[in-house]
Formats: C-alpha cells, sequence, structure tokens
C-alpha cells in the first residue's frame, strides 16, 4: 500500500492521549504546588502597624494575633524597656501577624463634644492633644498614674505634704503643682489646673521632659 494512504496506527492514539494526560496532570500539580507555596510565601510574610493614640504593645499583639505577643513586637523593631510606642508610628510585625491594618480613625478635635465627660473620655481626649504635641504616653500609664495620685477626682488637692507647706500644694488628676504645670502647659488646653484633660496633659508633658514618658512614672514624681 503507498505509504501515504496508509491508515495510522491503533498506537498513535493511545500515545498522544496518555501524553496529554500526562502533561495535563503534570500542570496540574505544578499549579497546586505553586499557588501552596504562594499561600505559605504570603502566611510567612512580616507587616506592619502604624500606631494610634492610646495603642501600647500589648493591645497591638492582641488585635493583630501576633505570635510571640507584644515581646516579639518589641524584638523586631529593636525596641526596649519600657517599650513606649508613639501615635504615627510604623511599626514592623512578626511574620504570621493578622496583615490586615484597620484605617485609622479621625482624632477628634479636642472641643468637638465627642469625648465623655468621664475619666475615660479625659484620657482619652489628652491622648489626642498629646499625640499632636509628640508628647509619648498610652491610656495605661496615664490611669494608673491617675487613680494613685487622686483616684480619679479631679478637684482633689493634697493640703499635708511637702509641697503643701512650701504653699504650692498638689492639685487635679495627676496632683500637679502650679508652676509645674504653668511650665509644661500645654498649648490649646485650659489654663486652670483642675480642668482634667489640662491637667493630663501638663503632667504628662512634664513626665516626658523628666522621665521620657508617664508610662515610666509608678511613683511619687
Amino acid at each position: 500500500m503507498p505509504r501515504h494512504a496508509r491508515k495510522p496506527s491503533s498506537r498513535t492514539p493511545r500515545f498522544l492521549a496518555a501524553g496529554a494526560a500526562t502533561v495535563g496532570t503534570f500542570v496540574l500539580v505544578c499549579t497546586a504546588t505553586g499557588t501552596a507555596q504562594a499561600a505559605a510565601a504570603t502566611s510567612t510574610r512580616a507587616t506592619t502597624y502604624t500606631v494610634r493614640a492610646g495603642d501600647h504593645l500589648a493591645s497591638i499583639a492582641r488585635s493583630r494575633h501576633v505570635p510571640g505577643g507584644w515581646q516579639a513586637i518589641a524584638s523586631a523593631n529593636h525596641l526596649t524597656s519600657p517599650y513606649t510606642v508613639r501615635s504615627g508610628q510604623v511599626l514592623t510585625l512578626p511574620a504570621g501577624s493578622a496583615s490586615s491594618t484597620p484605617a485609622p480613625s479621625s482624632t477628634p478635635s479636642p472641643t468637638s463634644g465627642t469625648y465623655t465627660n468621664n475619666l475615660d473620655g479625659w484620657i482619652k481626649q489628652a491622648l489626642a492633644i498629646m499625640a499632636k504635641n509628640n508628647i509619648p504616653g498610652t491610656y495605661n500609664g496615664i490611669y494608673r498614674n491617675v487613680m494613685r495620685e487622686s483616684s480619679g477626682n479631679p478637684k482633689a488637692i493634697n493640703l499635708w505634704d511637702s509641697n503643701a507647706v512650701k504653699g504650692t500644694p498638689s492639685k487635679g488628676l495627676l496632683q500637679v503643682i502650679q508652676p509645674t504645670f504653668d511650665a509644661y502647659h500645654v498649648p490649646g488646653t485650659s489654663s486652670d489646673i483642675y480642668d482634667p484633660v489640662a491637667n493630663i496633659t501638663a503632667a504628662c508633658n512634664y513626665a516626658y521632659h523628666r522621665y521620657g514618658s508617664i508610662d515610666n512614672v509608678n511613683s511619687a514624681y
């Protein structure tokens, strides 16, 4: 039979079919492997977090589910005691942390009336003002010192200690004497030492210059 008229061998389609199946399987395996590798790379990739007013390492670790907790964040960013962070600071979070960072909320104006008229609201308003003036400090640091100094009473006054004997009694939430309040008063806040927000911000400004942060204060200052 002439060569051009010869019927194709029955082996040919079987070979081609087998080849196509083999190639298809190879492609599927490679694709699946590549997808798995990409997912693994994503899960082990470090991410970042922009610090907001009121944040501290422990709260960031909780909200971003950081493996190793706040200590891992401190290590990744070469932070040392007292582990102070400031609003706007960008931190590197260890691999495995939640990658989605919530959009920063707009900071209410100190006079916007959006803060509650209680200790929680006073501290949050003070933190917003401190962030604008680059004064470090956290909610927990302020709250801890307020409770020790005045138990949260903005009209508290000490009439028996050495400052009182000198005629400059400690006053307000963070028990500030008038000369200190005047020297570290934060512009834009009340000039009344008993005003809770003005008292907090002035005290935190003083603590910043003397101790690095109100967070570092654990006793009379």
